[in-house]
């Protein structure tokens, strides 16, 4: 086990409340990482929907949420504000695969302490999570290429076209030919 897991579990070990809200749509996504912060020490509650996020938060306001911005049924940030009207001192990330300035301010007005790429691992979380006073947690060893972070988008946009490879370079405004050469290759590094 490394330093940074140990430093994690002794906060969190530390806390007195703690639980935490997971809420995405991404049911393998959501189970890896409920796992990995329960060996941490957090007490976790799993939410697919908005619905499902705002009743969790109305029985029992966790004291840290992870929220996906995109549910099928709306925003996480819908999430995210009945959140602090319950309970303000509570310390919430808003995960995305689909990043932007626009929704990346409306999260922090909201009260969210971070907004990670997804796919963030438990380590990044809790580093946000945990971030000192000046709100920035420390830079990631090792972060992904760009060309990574393309490769991920673009493998994303295509499994939520069905693995359709004309509509998915319509989405991204990319010829078909250059998806198709693209998807050929191994993910890069």
């Amino acid at each position: 086990m490394d330093v940074m897991t140990d430093t994690f579990e002794d906060k969190i070990r530390s806390l007195d409340d703690r639980s935490i809200l997971i809420l995405d749509d991404d049911r393998p996504f959501r189970s890896r990482l409920a796992r990995a912060l329960e060996k941490r020490g957090f007490d976790v509650t799993e939410a697919e929907t908005v619905a499902e996020g705002a009743a969790a938060v109305d029985r029992a306001p966790p004291a840290f949420a992870v929220v996906d911005m995109r549910l099928e049924d709306g925003s996480g940030l819908d999430v995210l504000r009945e959140l602090k009207e319950k309970r303000p001192e509570a310390k919430a990330i808003i995960l995305t695969g689909y990043g932007n300035i626009t929704t990346a301010v409306s999260a922090v007005k909201l009260g969210a302490v971070d907004y990670l790429a997804k796919p963030a691992d438990a380590d990044e979380i809790c580093a946000a999570l945990f971030a000192g006073p000046d709100g920035r947690p420390e830079a990631p060893e090792n972060p992904m290429s760009a060309d990574r972070v393309r490769w991920e988008h673009i493998q994303r946009v295509y499994e939520l076209c069905d693995r359709n490879v004309s509509e998915t370079a319509r989405r991204l405004n990319m010829h078909r030919r250059t998806l198709q050469r693209i998807l050929a290759k191994r993910a890069p590094k």
